[in-house]
């Protein structure tokens, strides 16, 4: 088997989940004897979520980081800003001035806007979302199973494709198939997991990266072919297609349910609970479950959020708002899932969830939870709430092809303060969570 370069080698690399994503330039070394100094850590962990996985993303796109879009920042994510800040003739103390931000940003936005880089929805096969660099591949039609995009001669080739996993059909052979694909086609690199294949190299004169994942009995992905000639270009732009392509990520509008069942988490003693706004739109009544019938009293488009009061209700057993984002990116999710899921019952349940990344202003988390935990409380290993998750659950309430945002508590605290409502100040437990979340029943005409 040819060898292949580092740089090919890190974005392959970055491909895999556990691997986190990748940088076309040479990567950041962290040395062994030097790890980043506490207080480095501790000003990372202090800044919002939002932007760190803002300013991870930048240095993916800047060649500096070959680490996880998680908003982690550990000694690989500190290294990345080290080398930036080295490359540009500035200090390497591993934290960002304003300046240098801005600096990084604008460079980063120039190298996207040079490419067109934008987030499509495949309109051929529902729930697959990637980024494409729209001022290289201008054309769009239908490919053999997916969407497709290409420029005029075909110098740059993006298509979308899926399969069945049935009969004679496995996961593996597959696999082998995209490996033999084409006519001309030539591996330098291939890896395979339970649930996800990568491979790259040659086909004909063109660079080809195929990406693809297990789901369901269903596998999709995306292949992309690109001129030589373009290596320079297209490197940084694959590996931003690597972090942005999700092949499940969102289907079809959900169906608006007529009785829909949601997680409402208390707020205020005098009966406030805030809940997902999409699960308490246009409904005729809202009920929470043991409390009695309630009022949406303010809602917030731009985050998802809605105020609800149950009017009367004392001592309602609140949950404290952390003042600081979350510290790493594994959460634990607290709610009431669908009463069709725990046949009849309401008893709150935990379930364990990942930050994914970022796409514009939403942070997105894996794996959905169960229908009924939009609006669950959102802890991290630390126990402490530091924000709400909103489930977009398709197929008229499937998991499986359900969408998870996170909402944070500093965006939710500003919510309550612009609806006059103050919220408890410090740290909280699963215990606390489940004693505050109660079940939002919302019933349409």
């Amino acid at each position: 088997m040819r060898r292949i370069g580092p740089i090919m080698s890190l974005l392959l690399l970055a491909a895999l989940p556990e691997a986190g994503q990748a940088a076309p330039r040479k990567a950041a070394a962290v040395p062994a004897d030097q790890p980043a100094p506490q207080a480095v850590r501790d000003a990372y962990a202090e800044m919002p979520l939002a932007e760190r996985l803002a300013l991870q993303s930048d240095l993916i796109w800047s060649g500096d980081y070959n680490g996880g879009l998680d908003g982690d920042f550990g000694d690989r994510a500190i290294a990345a800003v080290k080398a930036f800040q080295r490359r540009n003739k500035g200090k390497d103390t591993g934290l960002l001035t304003p300046q240098e931000r801005a600096t990084l940003a604008a460079a980063v936005k120039d190298q996207q806007e040079q490419v067109g880089w934008k987030l499509v929805e495949d309109s051929t096969i529902p729930g697959v979302r990637l980024g494409i660099p729209g001022k290289l591949a201008t054309l769009t039609a239908r490919g053999k199973s997916g969407g497709r995009w290409h420029s005029s001669r075909g110098e740059v080739q993006i298509e979308v494709f899926r399969e069945s996993i049935a009969g004679n059909t496995t996961f593996a052979t597959l696999f082998e198939r995209q490996k033999t694909g084409p006519k001309g086609r030539n591996v330098e690199y291939n890896v395979m997991r339970n649930d996800f294949f990568v491979l790259s190299g040659l086909q004909g004169l063109k660079k080809f990266y195929v990406r693809a994942q297990l789901k369901d009995n269903e596998v999709r992905g995306m292949t992309i072919l690109y001129d030589q000639a373009l290596e320079g270009i297209m490197q940084p732009v694959v590996v931003a297609m690597s972090s942005a392509f999700a092949p499940f990520g969102s289907d079809t509008a959900p169906v608006r349910r007529k009785v829909e069942y949601a997680t409402a988490i208390a707020v205020s003693p005098a009966g406030h609970f805030i809940a997902d706004r999409a699960a308490t739109d246009d409904c005729q009544t809202i009920v929470i479950a043991g409390a009695g019938p309630a009022e949406r009293v303010a809602d917030e488009k731009s985050a998802d959020l809605a105020l609800l009061r149950v009017y009367g209700m004392e001592h309602s057993r609140t949950i404290a708002l952390s003042n600081e984002p979350p510290r790493s990116a594994d959460l634990t999710l607290v709610g009431i899932s669908d009463p069709t899921i725990q046949e009849g019952g309401n008893a709150p349940s935990t379930a364990s969830a990942r930050i994914r990344g970022v796409e514009g202003a939403t942070v997105l988390l894996e794996p959905a939870p169960a229908a009924g935990f939009s609006g669950a409380a959102a802890l991290d290993a630390q126990g402490r709430f530091v924000g709400m998750v909103g489930v977009r659950a398709t197929n008229g309430g499937s998991a499986a092809a359900a969408r998870a945002a996170f909402v944070p508590a500093a965006t939710i605290r500003k919510f309550l303060a612009a609806g006059n409502v103050t919220p408890q100040d410090g740290s909280a437990s699963i215990d606390a969570a489940k004693a505050s979340v109660a079940r939002v029943i919302c019933v349409r005409k």
